[in-house]
């Protein structure tokens, strides 16, 4: 049985933490991301910490695109909604990508592969900058996010089966700590706890919201 705390359990991560406000130049986070892990690991937050997978469990490898979109007005990610009849995550709003498959050469294939077979979004549309570090899950995963650039314009062609939605955010949402929020739950009488991201009349966890923080580390990191 699982059980949702929807007061959520603290304001943000760590409320001394500062907004970030700063240009996004794809070769500056290119050379930023070949040092994520580095970087990163120094501000992690301890939801984080919980993320790990139990020991004994099966690791089953994915990986994921965090795809940022040039705009006039400012940087956008792009988000996925699942579709509610889905077996695993059904409705929640993510990144594309998928499990390691044999024939991918590496992470940044599979996502780009994902990407391609889920939203229609061709290779060739999209510069890969580098990637966070892994992001593990209690359920076994270990998701890989990769972080791409998209100049305008693009098109999309939704697999209609997994994906109901696409749609842009403004990345500076993402680069502010206030607007995380510390949310828990309760499965089988463990508390577990996660980060969550109101945006508009959406909501943004887990997994997603994780690995926006990491990014949000990377950027604020001097």
């Amino acid at each position: 049985m699982t059980a949702f705390d929807g007061a959520g359990v603290g304001a943000a991560p760590a409320a001394a933490e500062s907004p970030v406000n700063v240009p996004i130049e794809p070769d500056a986070l290119a050379e930023r991301l070949a040092r994520a892990h580095v970087i990163v690991q120094a501000f992690e937050h301890d939801l984080w910490h919980q993320q790990r997978i139990p020991p004994g469990q099966k690791v089953k490898h994915a990986a994921v695109l965090m795809p940022l979109v040039q705009r006039s007005a400012g940087t956008q990610v792009l988000f996925t909604q699942r579709t509610s009849h889905l077996h695993d995550h059904a409705g929640q709003i993510s990144f594309p990508g998928g499990r390691v498959e044999p024939e991918d050469r590496n992470r940044e294939d599979t996502a780009l592969r994902e990407t391609e077979e889920e939203i229609g979004l061709p290779r060739a549309a999209i510069r890969v900058l580098g990637a966070l570090p892994d992001h593990e899950m209690q359920s076994g995963f270990c998701i890989t996010p990769v972080v791409g650039w998209i100049r305008p314009p693009y098109r999309t062609e939704p697999d209609r089966f997994e994906v109901q939605d696409i749609f842009e955010a403004p990345l500076a949402h993402f680069l502010s700590p206030g607007h995380y929020q510390r949310r828990r739950y309760v499965v089988e009488g463990l508390d577990r706890r996660y980060l969550a991201i109101p945006y508009g009349g959406r909501y943004i966890w887990g997994a997603t919201a994780a690995i926006l923080y990491s990014f949000y580390q990377l950027l604020r990191a001097s």
